[in-house]
């Protein structure tokens, strides 16, 4: 690991118990927050989350807004009578041509939003606790000198304890240590719990599939530096584990996501287009049968670019 990165860890990693409430509301001043959850067909959580944040967070939550990502059950339904306000995700922008994934709903986020700092949430936690807010908001409200905050955590899968991540740990983390060293020092770097400034983060592209995350920690690292970062642990986060297959699509995603940044920065130079198919194998009746799977991901560009 780089001596920069040691030095980075040591300065900007805090813990979800150094922010209580109380310390940030009396931090907050006239700065406004925004929560978002991006949801798609998440009912058994998201009432739970929305709930909590409103009961214990309501001073500190300017405003709590759930992009509702084409689900096919009552999400929608569910997060608006918590409390939150929701907006389906295609009716954003309709001027655009509607693209697919979870960045295309936080990227539609910043146009339906009016926070100076936006928390990202993910939708399908299970036992949801504040901290995983707090956290991740702190280092924001207290040093205006960081413009992005990301949580880490322990992801037990089961009673035997930690075991998730696997994306993580097979496919995100070796391309950072490969290309982008100075990113080296984040636990989880596709973390879903997050916050930024709506200064830096209108001012960087969003990939809109499930890259999302580490190309907005490559952006963002162009933009404003690795002193710009802070981590922040929250303890452990629990939700529904996904399938390998799932996991094999996230990560062809990602690294798509990797590829453009590479040779946007010139550190490849490339002779052919990645393809965006996947070919993955499920046991049927007979033998292996092929389950073809579209990766392809598209690219919003920076929100203060975009005429609303």
């Amino acid at each position: 690991m780089l001596p920069e990165v040691h030095g980075w860890l040591r300065r900007r990693t805090s813990s979800a118990g150094d922010w209580p409430l109380r310390d940030l509301l009396a931090a907050k001043g006239e700065t406004t927050v925004s929560v978002v959850l991006p949801a798609r067909d998440e009912r058994d959580t998201v009432g739970e989350i929305v709930g909590v944040i409103r009961r214990e967070l309501g001073p500190l939550v300017d405003e709590l807004v759930v992009i509702d990502s084409r689900s096919t059950d009552d999400t929608a339904l569910v997060a608006a009578r918590a409390g939150a306000r929701v907006h389906a995700q295609d009716e954003i922008l309709p001027q655009l041509k509607p693209l697919d994934g979870k960045g295309e709903a936080l990227w539609k986020s910043l146009a339906v939003t009016s926070g100076d700092v936006l928390v990202f949430v993910d939708a399908d936690i299970r036992n949801f606790r504040p901290s995983l807010v707090l956290g991740v908001l702190g280092p924001l409200l207290g040093d205006p000198s960081v413009a992005y905050a990301k949580g880490c955590y322990d992801r037990p899968v089961n009673a035997a304890g930690n075991g998730g991540g696997r994306v993580t740990e097979l496919v995100a983390r070796p391309l950072i240590n490969l290309h982008w060293p100075e990113l080296a020092g984040f636990v989880q770097p596709l973390a879903g719990e997050y916050a930024g400034r709506r200064s830096a983060l209108e001012r960087v592209p969003f990939v809109t599939g499930y890259g999302v995350e580490l190309g907005l920690l490559i952006d963002l690292l162009e933009l404003a530096g690795l002193d710009a970062f802070a981590q922040v642990d929250l303890g452990s986060r629990e939700h529904a584990p996904q399938s390998t297959e799932a996991l094999g699509g996230m990560a062809g995603q990602i690294m798509l996501a990797a590829w453009s940044r590479l040779e946007r920065q010139g550190k490849i130079q490339t002779f052919h287009e990645p393809s965006l198919r996947l070919a993955q194998f499920r046991r049927g009746q007979n033998g292996h049968e092929v389950l073809i799977r579209d990766v392809g991901i598209g690219e919003r560009p920076p929100m203060v670019t975009v005429d609303a």
